[in-house]
C-alpha cells in the first residue's frame, strides 16, 4: 500500500465508501420494494376473491398478511407475475449498485487528480532545485489553503538554502584568493633560491623538489576552489560548436595522450549556447581523466548526440573501470578513488566535481553512464 499515489489511495478509499453506502441502500430498497410487492399481491388477492368470498373452504389469505408466492390457492399467474418482478427488482439494484460504484470510482480518480494537480506542480519543482538555480525556484503563495502552509515552508528552506550556498562559495572564493598571494611568494623565493644556489646537497636538492611539488600541487588547488566560487558570475551566451572544441582539446592534450598510447576519437557535433571557457574545461578534464587513467595503447572516444530539448556527450575510455559505490562519489569535492594514482599524476580532487558545477550551471547534470572492466562511460547532458 505503501506504493500506491495518493490519488489511487483517495480513489479506492472513495470507491469502498461508495460501494459500501449504495450496498446498504440496495438492501434497504429491495426490502422496501418486496414488502410493498407483497402488499400489492395481497390486496390483489382480496380483491379477486371477494367474489368468491361466500363459498366455504376458498383459502383466501386475510387482509394484511404477507404474500406467499407458494399458496397453492392463489392464481396461478399473478404468483408468477408477482415473484418475477421481485427478481427483476432485485437484479435490477444489484446491477445499479455496481454500475454506480464503477462510475463513483472513475469520477473520484479525475476529480481527485484535478484536486491533487497543485501538489504534482509543486513536485515538479522541487525535482528541478539545483545549488546554482535556488532563487529562481521560489514558488508562488497564492494557492489553495491547504497547500499554502507547504509554500510558505518550502520558499523559506530555499531562501535557508541559496543563504548558506552564498556563503560557502565567499567563503571558498574569500580564502582561495587570500591564499594566491602567499604561495606565489613561496614559488617564488624557491625558484630564487634555486637559481642562486645551483650546487646543493642530494637530500636538499630532493627537500626542494618536494617542495616546489607541493606548492605547484596547492596553487593548482586554490585557482580551482576560486574558479568554482566564480562560476555564477561568468556570463553564458556564447554559441558553441562541440566538435572544432573538441578538436582542439585533443590537441592540446595530444601529448598526454601519445605518452600512453591513447588513441583520440570524435563522433557527432552539436550546436550550444553557453560559456565557451567552462564548457572546454568541462570537456578538457573528463578526456584529461579518461587518458590519464586509461590503459596503455587504450582509447578515448567523445560522441555527441542531440535531440530537442538536451545535448548529450559521452566520454568513453578503455580504462580499469570505477567501482559502483564510488559512481557517483567522484563528482564530490577532493574524492578520489586512488589517493596514490591520483597524486602520481597531480590529481587534488577537483576535477570532476569542477565538471558537475559547470554541467549544473547549462542546465544539466554529469553521471557514469556505465563501467566495467573494459571501461568507462561518462555521460553529460546539457540544456540544447
Amino acid at each position: 500500500m505503501k506504493k500506491v499515489s495518493l490519488q489511487w489511495r483517495i480513489t479506492l478509499m472513495t470507491a469502498i465508501l461508495l460501494c459500501v453506502t449504495c450496498v446498504v441502500m440496495n438492501c434497504l430498497i429491495i426490502y422496501s420494494g418486496k414488502h410493498y410487492m407483497d402488499l400489492i399481491g395481497n390486496g390483489i388477492t382480496a380483491y379477486t376473491d371477494s367474489a368468491a368470498s361466500s363459498e366455504p373452504g376458498s383459502g383466501a389469505d386475510a387482509p394484511g398478511e404477507s404474500f406467499n408466492p407458494e399458496n397453492a390457492d392463489l392464481n396461478h399467474e399473478l404468483t408468477i407475475i408477482i415473484d418475477s418482478a421481485q427478481e427483476s427488482f432485485g437484479i435490477t439494484g444489484w446491477c445499479i449498485t455496481a454500475i454506480l460504484t464503477l462510475l463513483g470510482g472513475v469520477l473520484a480518480y479525475f476529480v481527485t487528480g484535478h484536486a491533487l494537480k497543485p501538489l504534482r506542480t509543486f513536485t515538479s519543482q522541487i525535482e528541478m532545485v539545483q545549488p546554482n538555480n535556488l532563487s529562481d525556484m521560489k514558488i508562488s503563495e497564492d494557492v489553495l489553503p491547504e497547500f499554502q502552509s507547504f509554500s510558505k515552508s518550502f520558499n523559506s528552506m530555499i531562501r535557508r538554502l541559496d543563504e548558506g550556498f552564498s556563503a560557502q562559495r565567499q567563503f571558498t572564493g574569500n580564502a582561495a584568493h587570500e591564499l594566491r598571494t602567499p604561495l606565489a611568494l613561496m614559488q617564488a623565493q624557491m625558484e630564487l633560491f634555486t637559481q642562486e644556489h645551483p650546487v646543493l646537497r642530494p637530500e636538499t636538492k630532493d627537500f626542494l623538489k618536494l617542495l616546489q611539488e607541493q606548492t605547484e600541487r596547492m596553487s593548482q588547488m586554490t585557482k580551482t576552489l576560486l574558479e568554482m566560487s566564480e562560476l555564477r558570475s561568468v556570463p553564458c551566451e556564447d554559441e558553441i560548436e562541440l566538435a572544432p572544441m573538441i578538436e582542439e582539446i585533443y590537441t592540446d592534450l595530444a601529448p598526454v595522450a601519445e605518452e600512453k598510447g591513447v588513441l583520440l576519437k570524435c563522433e557527432g557535433n552539436a550546436r550550444m549556447i553557453g560559456s565557451d571557457t567552462l564548457i572546454y574545461r568541462m570537456l578538457f578534464n573528463l578526456t584529461e581523466n579518461a587518458i590519464r587513467y586509461n590503459r596503455s595503447d587504450g582509447a578515448v572516444t567523445i560522441s555527441i548526440c542531440k535531440d530537442e530539448k538536451f545535448i548529450q556527450i559521452r566520454v568513453s575510455d578503455t580504462g580499469f573501470g570505477i567501482p559502483e559505490q564510488y559512481r557517483e562519489s567522484i563528482f564530490h569535492p577532493f574524492f578520489r578513488v586512488d589517493k596514490s594514482r591520483s597524486r602520481e599524476h597531480g590529481g587534488v580532487g577537483l576535477g570532476l566535481s569542477l565538471v558537475w558545477e559547470i554541467a549544473a550551471l547549462h542546465g544539466g547534470a554529469v553521471r557514469v553512464e556505465e563501467s566495467l572492466e573494459a571501461g568507462t562511460v561518462v555521460l553529460v547532458t546539457l540544456r540544447g
